[in-house]
C-alpha cells in the first residue's frame, strides 16, 4: 500500500474505469495544486484586448451553399451534467421548464431540429452528461424527441469524474455513508479529454463532422450561427470563444484578457483573482466577458490531444466544498477543476468574437430563472428560438435568498406566474413577498416585505 495522496487517487480512477488520459489529466491537475499560486491572475500583470472583431462584421450569412456546407460539418453539443443544486432540485437542471410545459431540453431539441429543417443539413445534437443527469436525460431525449436522434451518432458521452481531496492530507476522501459523494466532477474543461477517451471525438470526425458548437444547456441564447465556424474555417482559426460587453451583472463572470509577458489572451475567472486584487469588477477596463459559447474545431482538438493526452493545458481552480455539500460539518474537500473557456489561452490561434448580448441568458440561479421565464424573453415553441423582447440590457433580479434561492420556494410566491419583466431594468426584493396575478414592473423597482402585492399591481420605483 502506498502513502503517497497522488497514487492513491490514481488507483482509485483505476478502479473506477477511468482511461489513461483521464488520469493523466487529473495528474496534472494535482501537480497544479502544488503551486499555491497556480492558475492565478494578477490584474497588474494584465491588460485589456481591443482587437475583438464583431459578429456581424464576419460575414452577411446569405450565401446559403456555404453556410450549409460548415453545417453540414458541425455538431452541436450541450453541456449537460449539472443539477439544479442551486436551486434546491435534485434532477438534471436541463429538466426544468423555463416556459409553461417547456424545458431547456425541449428548447435545444427544438432548436435543432428547427435548423435541419431550414438548411436540410444533419447536425447532430451531442450532450456531455455526468453521471447524475445520464439516465433521466436520456429517458426524456427517447419519450419527447425521438426524431432526434443521428444515425451512427450516439446522443451523448459521459463527463468523468475524480476523487475529492481531503483537504488537510490530499488524499481521496472517504464516506461510507454515502460512497456516491465522494467523487466529483472536473469541471467542464474536462469537455475535451472526455471528447477524445469516450470515443465521441473519433466518431464525429469518422462521420465527417469536424467543428463543434459547445454551450452550456442552461444558456437558451446559444443558438448556431454559421458565420462563426464559416469564418474561423476559412482563416484556419482552431478555436473561438464568443464574448459580451461587460456590465455590472458580469462581475462575477469570467473576462478575456491579454498578459502582458507574451501577449496571448487569457480567460480569467474570479477564482482566479489573487487576494488583494480589486481588478476584477472593474468592467469598463476588461470589456469582453466569456458567454461559454465555444467554437472548436476538432481535427486541431485531436492533433493537440495526440501530443498532449492530458488535454490543453488550462489553469486550475480548486473548489473548496464539504464532502457532503448538504452538511457544512461534514470534512472539508479540495475539487480541482478547470473551465473549458481557459482553452483560449491554451490553443494557439483561438480567437474572440463579440456577439449581441442576446446569446448569453444563462440561467444559474431562481433570479435568473424568472427572468427568463418572464415576458423579458419570447419562445417560439415551433423553432425554439428565444428573444428578448426589452430595449439594451437585461433586467436584473436579485430575490432575497432567504425565501426565494429554492425553486419550490421561489413558485410558492409567484404562484400566478412571473410578473411582467420586459419594461423593467431591476427588481430587488427584501424579505417575504407574494406576488399576485399579472402583476408588471417598470424601472427599478424595490420591494420590501412581508408583503403581499395585488393582482394587476403596477409597480414602479
Amino acid at each position: 500500500m502506498t502513502a503517497d495522496p497522488l497514487e492513491l487517487a490514481l488507483q482509485r480512477l483505476a478502479a473506477d474505469g477511468a482511461p489513461e488520459a483521464i488520469r493523466a489529466a487529473f495528474a496534472h491537475r494535482f501537480a497544479q495544486l502544488q503551486d499555491p499560486a497556480a492558475g492565478l491572475l494578477h490584474g497588474d500583470d494584465l491588460e485589456p484586448v481591443e482587437d475583438v472583431p464583431a459578429l456581424d462584421a464576419l460575414g452577411d450569412g446569405r450565401d446559403r451553399g456555404a453556410t450549409s456546407a460548415i453545417l453540414d460539418r458541425l455538431a452541436v453539443l450541450k453541456l449537460n451534467g449539472g443539477l439544479g443544486t442551486s436551486m434546491g432540485l435534485r434532477g438534471p437542471k436541463s429538466l426544468v421548464a423555463v416556459k409553461p410545459g417547456v424545458t431547456f431540453l425541449d428548447v435545444i431539441a427544438r432548436q435543432a431540429l428547427a435548423l435541419r429543417r431550414e438548411d436540410g443539413v444533419r447536425l447532430p445534437l451531442v450532450l456531455m452528461d455526468s453521471f447524475s443527469t445520464r439516465d433521466e436525460t436520456l429517458r426524456a431525449l427517447a419519450d419527447r424527441h425521438p426524431d432526434l436522434a443521428t444515425p451512427g451518432i450516439p446522443p451523448d458521452f459521459l463527463q468523468s469524474r475524480e476523487p475529492k481531496l481531503d483537504a488537510a492530507t490530499r488524499a481521496p476522501v472517504s464516506w461510507p455513508e454515502d460512497p456516491a459523494l465522494e467523487w466529483c466532477p472536473p469541471g467542464h474543461g474536462d469537455v475535451y479529454v472526455s471528447l477524445a477517451a469516450s470515443g465521441m471525438l473519433r466518431t464525429l470526425l469518422g462521420a465527417g463532422i469536424d467543428w463543434a458548437f459547445v454551450s452550456n444547456s442552461d444558456n437558451l441564447g446559444a443558438v448556431v450561427d454559421a458565420r462563426i465556424p464559416a469564418w474561423a474555417d476559412a482563416r484556419g482559426v482552431p478555436f473561438v470563444m464568443e464574448v459580451v460587453r461587460g456590465t455590472a451583472a458580469d462581475r462575477k463572470g469570467g473576462h478575456i484578457a491579454r498578459r502582458r509577458a507574451d501577449g496571448r489572451i487569457v480567460l480569467r475567472e474570479t477564482a482566479q483573482t489573487p487576494p488583494g486584487d480589486d481588478s476584477f469588477t472593474d468592467v469598463e477596463r476588461w470589456r469582453y466577458y466569456n458567454t461559454n459559447n465555444l467554437w472548436v474545431d476538432l481535427r486541431a482538438l485531436r492533433d493537440l490531444l495526440e501530443r498532449a493526452p492530458a488535454g490543453p493545458d488550462l489553469p486550475l481552480i480548486v473548489n473548496r466544498k464539504t464532502v457532503d455539500p448538504r452538511d457544512p460539518h461534514s470534512p472539508p474537500v479540495l475539487q480541482l477543476e478547470t473551465a473549458m473557456g481557459a482553452a483560449v489561452g491554451a490553443i494557439e490561434g483561438a480567437r474572440a468574437v463579440l456577439v449581441p448580448r442576446a446569446r448569453f441568458a444563462p440561467v444559474k440561479t431562481t433570479d435568473d430563472l424568472l427572468v427568463v421565464r418572464s415576458d423579458a424573453y419570447r419562445l417560439d415553441l415551433e423553432t425554439g428560438a428565444v428573444s428578448p423582447t426589452f430595449d439594451g440590457s437585461p433586467p436584473v433580479v436579485a430575490l432575497d435568498p432567504e425565501c426565494y434561492r429554492t425553486l419550490p420556494a421561489m413558485e410558492q410566491r409567484f404562484a400566478h406566474g412571473p410578473p411582467s419583466l420586459r419594461g423593467a431594468t431591476r427588481l430587488t426584493v427584501h424579505g417575504d413577498v407574494v406576488f399576485g396575478r399579472d402583476v408588471t414592473v417598470v424601472g427599478a423597482v424595490t420591494v420590501d416585505g412581508p408583503a403581499t402585492i395585488a393582482d394587476g399591481e403596477v409597480l414602479r420605483g
